[in-house]
Formats: structure tokens, sequence, C-alpha cells
């Protein structure tokens, strides 16, 4: 079987709510087509809370098996030379779980983050989704900081940065 890893590149945008990076994948999914293959973690359908913990005994849980499903398919798809850009709120143990067990060599994961101030204009203002910007998703944000700086990880702080320079920014970790 070939893998995903053999020919083509993975640049993973980890990142809480707000802090840019489904704008960026949909920029570049839109703007500039050719550039990767984009996915989105959240189209494969997020279950209540209730049904996480129902199937999975928590959302944690959820979120590693659904993490390791995705690098299984990524790690499965014909090879090509287009980039794969996938998007989406993982914990790094659980992206880098998933890559080791899919053989996956050729990748990268990029945290995308932005300050709270940011971070809670965008979720008030710009997105309409004032329920998203409290404490938890706050917290949720300084525990991706703390994995991405503890693991060595890049961080591309989207804080101060338009989105073609952060398009950019993501488009140099594909080539």
């Amino acid at each position: 079987m070939t893998r995903c890893a053999a020919a083509r590149r993975l640049v993973v945008l980890v990142g809480a709510s707000g802090a840019g990076k489904t704008t960026i994948a949909n920029a570049i999914a839109n703007q500039r087509p050719k550039v990767a293959d984009v996915f989105f973690f959240d189209r494969i359908g997020v279950p209540t809370l209730e049904a996480m913990i129902a199937e999975w005994g928590s959302g944690e849980a959820w979120q590693r098996a659904m993490t390791l499903e995705w690098m299984t398919r990524f790690a499965n798809l014909p090879d090509r030379r287009t980039p794969v850009l996938f998007e989406g709120q993982m914990r790094f143990a659980y992206v880098e779980e998933g890559l080791q067990l899919a053989g996956i060599e050729d990748a990268r994961v990029v945290l995308i983050d932005c300050d709270d101030r940011v971070r809670s204009r965008r979720l008030r203002a710009e997105r309409g989704q004032p329920d998203l910007a409290n404490p938890r998703m706050m917290n949720w944000a300084e525990y991706l900081r703390r994995e991405a700086r503890a693991g060595g990880y890049d961080i591309l702080d989207t804080s101060a940065l338009t989105l073609d320079q952060s398009v950019d920014r993501v488009r140099a970790h594909l080539a």
C-alpha cells in the first residue's frame, strides 16, 4: 500500500475557535486551490457532548478517535504531489499519535493562535458566536499554547496579521 507520506506533505493547523485556522484554510481552498487539498476536521460531523460520552466515554476520547481516523485517511490518499492541509481543534498529542500510527513522516503541525482579546472580538462580532467567547475557550487556547511551546511546534499568531499574511505563512509550510 502506498501512503500519503511518500508523496505528499501534510500540514495540520491546530487552534481554538476564533484563531483563524478555518478562515486561512478556506482562503487557500477557495482562492488558491492548486496549493493544497484542504480538509476540515469538523466536516465529519460533530456529535453532541452527550453522544460523545455515550459512544466514546468523553469528548476527549471522541476527539482522539477522530484525529486518529483522519490521519489514517490521509495516509491512504492516492499519491499526488499536491500537499494536504488539515485544520481542526485537536490536541497536539493526538495528532502526533495519529501521524505515528498512520506512518506519515512528512508532516508539520502548526498552532494558529491569537490573543484572547482578538479571539473574543472575532467570536462575538465577526462570527456571531458570543457563546464561544467564554472562559472555557480561553482556557483551551491557553492549553494549546502550552502544548505547542512544550513540543516545539511552530506558532502562527494571527492577532495582528492580515488574512493574506497568514495565508502566505501557511503556504510556506506547504512548500
